[in-house]
């Protein structure tokens, strides 16, 4: 008997219950910080803001934005089949993107907190018929609960990393209960596969990376003008997604740097936004003229770092270069997504560290469109090397938009593999609709 994960499920159960009465401060702290929408509140405790439309309904988990704009595609081919979709995520601007951009026959809520009473609320307002859960989503008191009443739960965009694996290998019981609900993972890639099977999964299948067929993330056409007027002819380079650990090497490259190439601008956007003025305080020690995007100070001729610190505008900051360095990858995190920076036309840089995304980041190196990068001097001279030629920038960004493209066809190959399972639903609602004709 797995003593250890059925311990641990019923403990992760148990402080659920216990912190309960904390919940509405912690949900305050997070609406102070930017990172609840106060107006509603309740559905994070479960309480539904919209009734349940009638007939069948697949419920889409998405946890932020990068999740939510790779499944929206696959969220219209549903819809059109007639079958309505409930979206829920987790972020403030995830559930902007949603409003902005859901079809026709489907919805959006925030997703409840992992807490059972909340669960319990949430399943018994929209009891969903299938749900749809977006590459490692995966939360113990609500998969248990759906196993418990025989929800059917589809992991779609499947991403198991190594870390994640370890973990959740040492709780086979927990495993057990979550999966159960599980007839089908469609995984990323080979190793995710292998690993979601390690873990008990029967039936998985390789379907590819939605974020391939998405598009890429928009940018406020006045805003970009905006900043392209700002920016001026002066060398740009980004550094995106970046963890703790990172930045003060950029910032000391970027010191560097500045010597050799004049008018260097260095923008960093920070994986989690809101370290933005601590981040600020620590990098104006190393370059005085660093400018925070939230903050009074305005761009100038002048800024050498520009931090940029909001939600949502990566699409933006990414249309702003040529040359992106992709963060999370110079520390043991496993790097950040490329496909964004790729497809946008920039020539990739990374560090060492990218098990999170291997293939992509070697089909990018071996094609030519990316670069890892292990130190500050590498950085310092490949930077050095691309500001002295335009054309390689050129050249590197088409062979990193060109890396991507066998990639694409995950949407397709999601579709079909949901299709047994969603024309059951249209079959059945039909059926249901002819009997209650009849009964009249």
């Amino acid at each position: 008997m797995d003593m250890s994960g059925r311990m641990a499920l019923s403990i992760y159960r148990a402080a659920g219950y216990a912190f309960r009465p904390l919940m509405p401060l912690l949900m305050a702290v997070r609406r102070s910080r930017g990172k609840e929408d106060g107006a509603r509140r309740k559905e994070r405790y479960g309480r539904a803001a919209q009734s349940r439309p009638e007939g069948p309904l697949v419920w889409v988990h998405a946890a932020s934005v990068g999740e939510t704009n790779a499944v929206l595609p696959l969220i219209h081919q549903i819809t059109e089949t007639g079958t309505s979709v409930l979206l829920t995520t987790g972020t403030v601007t995830s559930a902007a993107i949603a409003q902005k951009s859901l079809p026709q026959g489907a919805i959006h809520q925030f997703v409840p907190l992992d807490v059972a009473p909340y669960v319990s609320k949430f399943l018994d307002h929209w009891k969903p018929d299938l749900a749809l859960f977006v590459e490692s989503e995966l939360w113990p008191t609500m998969m248990t609960e759906m196993n418990r009443r025989d929800i059917p739960l589809i992991i779609v965009n499947g991403r198991m990393s190594e870390r994640s694996y370890r973990r959740w290998e040492k709780m086979p019981f927990a495993i057990e209960q979550m999966f159960g609900s599980v007839p089908l993972c469609l995984a990323q890639s080979e190793d995710d596969k292998e690993r979601y099977q390690a873990l008990g999964v029967q039936h998985v299948e390789v379907t590819g990376n939605l974020k391939f067929d998405a598009p890429p993330p928009s940018a406020d056409i006045q805003e970009l003008e905006k900043l392209h007027q700002s920016i001026g002819d002066r060398p740009v380079w980004i550094a995106a997604s970046t963890h703790p650990g990172e930045e003060k090497l950029f910032a000391q490259a970027h010191k560097r740097m500045a010597m050799r190439i004049p008018g260097l601008l260095t923008i960093l956007v920070p994986r989690h936004p809101d370290r933005g003025e601590e981040l600020a305080g620590q990098i104006r020690e190393i370059v005085p003229r660093t400018v925070l995007r939230t903050g009074e100070e305005p761009l100038q001729d002048s800024s050498e770092i520009y931090i940029c610190d909001t939600l949502g505008e990566l699409g933006l900051f990414y249309r702003l270069s040529r040359i992106a360095f992709v963060g999370g990858s110079l520390i043991n995190h496993g790097g950040q997504n490329p496909i964004e920076p790729a497809r946008l036309g920039c020539a990739i840089l990374h560090g060492p560290n990218i098990q999170n995304f291997k293939d992509i980041y070697q089909a990018l190196d071996t094609s030519g469109g990316g670069e890892t990068i292990s130190s500050e001097r590498d950085l310092i001279n490949t930077l050095s090397r691309l500001f002295s030629a335009p054309s390689e920038v050129h050249r590197r960004s088409e062979l990193a938009k060109q890396a991507l493209r066998p990639f694409s066809g995950a949407l397709d190959s999601t579709m079909m593999a949901l299709t047994p399972f969603l024309n059951p639903l249209k079959i059945n609602a039909e059926l249901n609709k002819a009997s209650g004709m009849m009964q009249r």
